[in-house]
């Protein structure tokens, strides 16, 4: 609405002092035309705004003038908890209320901390996302959202690694993990009489709640009935256990390593923290250089991919069964090679 943007323009110069029609234009997501009339609308309002020509030009406030138009709205306030994640708040449908919530309550502020909050806002930043890997496409996020807000019923088509189900979800939370969105919802029974939600984790024994990767959302109808949450159900606790279950399930057993300094440099940035705490229990060096490390590691199949990232940095000494199936991985490598394309070069 335009009241909604004449009033960010009005918070945005309150907040950053003079600022050109293209910077407003950028911030608002208008044209420069756009906010050459809404400039012109404010200072028909009595706004005492100054329009400034030349290469230092742009648009200011009269010394002094503040704006008490800072109240927030319920839509604003809901989207404070995603302070720090633009991205977040955008694909939930609250980009804009976000943004014009945060020039509220810096408007609001006295001077002093007001310009605290500008210099944190230059000094730090968060990006929630995981390096070298695009985001999810959740084009049902928002409506997932709104059935949580609203505690509606959700009748979903979602894709399991065996193929589409139907579902009939009571959705409690919403949870970013590493840039990829998850739903915290009660399952019911499908049709085909299997409540598994299949999403990357289960409920709690004898509980129905599950967690469902809100991507794999292929269709929904986000208008059912409304239900009650369980009593005393929490969604930090619950994502902590769940979480607990699968870090602790995953890693199934441990290889013993040789690693050239080189290999130790790369176990924590391969293996993230558990390599970490690896390579600091590491034994040695030996005459040659090496470290001994102890490494925690998924099934074998798994294990032996993982491993082969070290490439000839590592030796598998241990167990032997797992230093049997890399050496048969690395043979079969090694035959496949040896073979050449059977094309000229």
């Amino acid at each position: 609405m335009r009241a909604d943007r004449l009033l960010q323009m009005l918070l945005l110069l309150q907040n950053r002092g003079r600022m050109t029609a293209p910077e407003l234009a950028a911030e608002l997501e208008v044209s420069v035309r756009t906010v050459y009339r809404d400039a012109e609308a404010l200072i028909a309002s009595g706004v005492p705004l100054t329009a400034v020509r030349g290469p230092e030009g742009g648009y200011r406030l009269m010394e002094g003038y503040r704006t008490r138009l800072t109240g927030l709205t319920g839509q604003e306030a809901d989207s404070l908890w995603l302070a720090g994640m633009p991205d977040a708040a955008a694909e939930l449908g609250l980009g804009a209320e976000l943004a014009t919530a945060q020039l509220k309550l810096r408007a609001a502020l006295p001077a002093q901390l007001a310009e605290r909050t500008r210099r944190v806002s230059e000094r730090f930043h968060l990006d929630a996302p995981a390096w070298f890997r695009d985001a999810d496409p959740v084009p049902h996020l928002a409506r997932v959202a709104e059935a949580v807000w609203e505690q509606r019923t959700l009748r979903v088509r979602y894709r399991r690694w065996k193929g589409e189900v139907r579902r009939e979800l009571h959705p409690l939370g919403l949870v970013l993990k590493g840039g990829v969105w998850y739903l915290v919802a009660r399952s019911a029974p499908g049709p085909d009489g299997d409540g598994d939600g299949g999403g990357g984790g289960g409920g709690r024994p004898g509980e129905d709640v599950r967690t469902y990767r809100v991507s794999r959302v292929l269709g929904l109808d986000a208008q059912g009935e409304r239900f009650e949450r369980p009593a005393g159900f929490d969604l930090a606790t619950y994502w902590a256990e769940v979480t607990g279950r699968l870090e602790a399930g995953r890693l199934r057993g441990e290889a013993l390593l040789r690693l050239s300094p080189r290999g130790l440099r790369l176990l924590p940035m391969l293996f993230g923290a558990v390599g970490a705490r690896a390579a600091r229990e590491a034994e040695g060096p030996d005459g040659d250089g090496w470290v001994r490390v102890l490494l925690p590691v998924e099934s074998t199949a798994v294990a032996v991919g993982d491993l082969l990232r070290l490439g000839t940095e590592a030796e598998v000494l241990g167990p032997a069964g797992l230093r049997a199936a890399v050496a048969r991985e690395v043979e079969a490598l090694a035959d496949r090679y040896g073979r050449g394309t059977g094309e000229s070069a």
